[in-house]
């Protein structure tokens, strides 16, 4: 991964080690024509601080044939263009969904007969969470509070059910975003939904902000 933003990689990272890909990350394209040769693929941002994206992405094509995703906010069809003609296999516009780039990963390693990682084994969520009254059904989708229904649109459901499964961690709003928005990547979004949670369940305690880093479920029980 040749990635300059920090928050961006670390989350991509994690992302990716969850299933069941071996990760190294650098930040500039120096060090990525250092690297590229021990990867079956590269995640290729063009912003780069040091060396222009498409030239980096030039030599690592000139150099071999390892597959290459060029990452990047540059999105008109000339830019797609420039990329693809550079050596890029694939090409994926920021902002975009996490598992659109699993897919596109999938896709590139399956064109170039690269066996598709196997995700690694994981504890399974629990179909029903129960906390301090609050019950909360993934099977059935529905929310009680103290024996009360409580009426939550799809989204509120998953991200309530993300972060009281999870009562110990404090979920970073990234993930939050990519795991119940997909592609939608706004602050507003997530903020306007915890706080009609909040209203909904008639406290602002059952959703604890954690500032500069995301959310975390705030009862206990």
């Amino acid at each position: 991964m040749v990635e300059s933003d920090t928050e961006d990689a670390e989350f991509l990272v994690r992302g990716l080690r969850r299933h069941g890909h071996v990760v190294d990350r650098v930040e500039t394209g120096s060090a990525a024509l250092g690297a590229y040769a021990s990867a079956d693929l590269v995640l290729l941002d063009l912003e780069l601080p040091d060396l222009d994206g498409l030239e980096v992405c030039r030599r690592v094509r000139a150099a071999g044939p390892v597959p290459i995703i060029a990452v990047t906010a540059r999105g008109t069809e000339l830019d797609r263009v420039l990329g693809l003609q550079a050596g890029a296999d694939d090409y994926l516009v920021k902002p975009y969904g996490f598992r659109e780039l699993l897919a596109r990963m999938e896709a590139v390693m399956r064109r170039v007969g690269i066996p598709a990682q196997q995700p690694p084994v994981a504890v399974a969520a629990p179909s029903v969470v129960d906390r301090s009254g609050l019950r909360i059904d993934a099977t059935t989708r529905q929310v009680e509070l103290d024996g009360q229904p409580v009426k939550v649109t799809r989204k509120e459901f998953d991200l309530l059910f993300i972060l009281a499964s999870h009562p110990d961690v404090v979920v970073p709003r990234k993930q939050l975003m990519q795991q119940v928005w997909g592609d939608v990547w706004s602050r507003r979004t997530i903020d306007t939904h915890v706080s009609s949670l909040r209203h909904k369940l008639g406290a602002s305690d059952w959703i604890v902000t954690v500032r500069g880093i995301g959310f975390q479920f705030g009862r206990r029980g």
